[in-house]
């Protein structure tokens, strides 16, 4: 959208390269039959600290609630929810080397996926050799312009595993959702056909903040009428994909397709590195803005 990547970046080079911290915009109830815990973990999956957590409340896996899935190889923080009805539990009982318990408070909703309002992001990259000047630009253009919404990469797994999976799923007719253990092949079934009219709307050059696309699924599309026919005229060569969606229990729901990071600051901390602190809505990506900046690579990491 900006132009060519000015430099080459390391990126991710260990954990605390990477720190996420989970934007709520609400406040603890201080009552209810739900316990909040603001937690915060390194280099561990959410879904495996929600198990944990299960066990270690002695509650079944559905009764913990989250807002959304944080990266592993990162420091995060964020917030998860308990089901514990008329039950005070001892913080030591959910003490684990795996998760520090940073606050807790009672709760009267359970915490589902999306609730949170963002992420903020403080991300160090290194070994990029750039003139300030020409930084200096990009991010003005960045705050002005913003970048193209694209889901990341790793929404479509290992070498693009999961997208694979999803179109044999479609084939077989069992691309169901959650219930039936496929929904994370839905999403990247939705979001593969989201970046590609993301692909071209960036290709006609008339770019506004309030333009979106469709994530896909039962019911009318409301894109506007200005980009009503590339979208059809696109999505029209997926039709066994649109299809699945359709019936996968999906209402169609829409994507802006440009996004402007809040808050954008970065400090030159060495002569090639650097870090870059902005906050985003939930369901966007820290590498949708990073990738307009420089050609991230991470470097060959063992253990994982």
């Amino acid at each position: 959208m900006h132009g060519e990547s000015l430099a080459t970046a390391s990126f991710r080079n260990c954990p605390e390269d990477f720190v996420v911290d989970e934007i709520v915009d609400f406040q603890p109830a201080n009552e209810g039959e739900h316990l909040l815990l603001h937690i915060k973990k390194r280099d561990q999956n959410t879904k495996w600290v929600a198990g944990l957590l299960a066990e270690l409340a002695g509650i079944d896996r559905t009764d913990v609630g989250f807002c959304g899935m944080k990266d592993r190889f990162a420091v995060t923080t964020q917030w998860f929810s308990l089901h514990l009805p008329g039950r005070n539990i001892d913080p030591n009982q959910l003490k684990h080397s795996d998760f520090q318990i940073i606050s807790s408070a009672r709760h009267n909703k359970k915490l589902r996926r999306g609730m949170h309002a963002g992420n903020r992001f403080s991300i160090f990259v290194r070994d990029f050799s750039i003139e300030p000047e020409a930084l200096a630009q990009r991010l003005a253009l960045i705050e002005k312009a913003g970048v193209p919404n694209y889901f990341a990469e790793q929404r479509f797994g290992w070498d693009a595993n999961n997208l694979v999976k999803a179109n044999e799923l479609i084939d077989q007719g069992k691309l169901k959702g959650n219930r039936h253990g496929t929904g994370i092949y839905l999403s990247a079934a939705r979001s593969w056909l989201f970046n590609l009219l993301l692909d071209r709307y960036l290709s006609l050059g008339e770019l506004d903040f309030a333009d979106t696309g469709a994530l896909w699924g039962r019911g009318r599309s409301a894109t506007e009428a200005s980009f009503s026919q590339y979208e059809q005229e696109l999505l029209s060569h997926w039709p066994s994909w649109c299809h699945a969606l359709e019936h996968a229990g999906l209402k169609q729901q829409r994507r802006a397709f440009i996004l402007r990071p809040n808050n954008f600051s970065y400090k030159q901390l060495s002569k090639d590195q650097f870090e870059f602190n902005f906050a985003l809505p939930n369901g966007s990506y820290a590498t949708a803005v990073l990738r307009e900046i420089a050609e991230l690579f991470r470097p060959e990491i063992t253990g994982l």
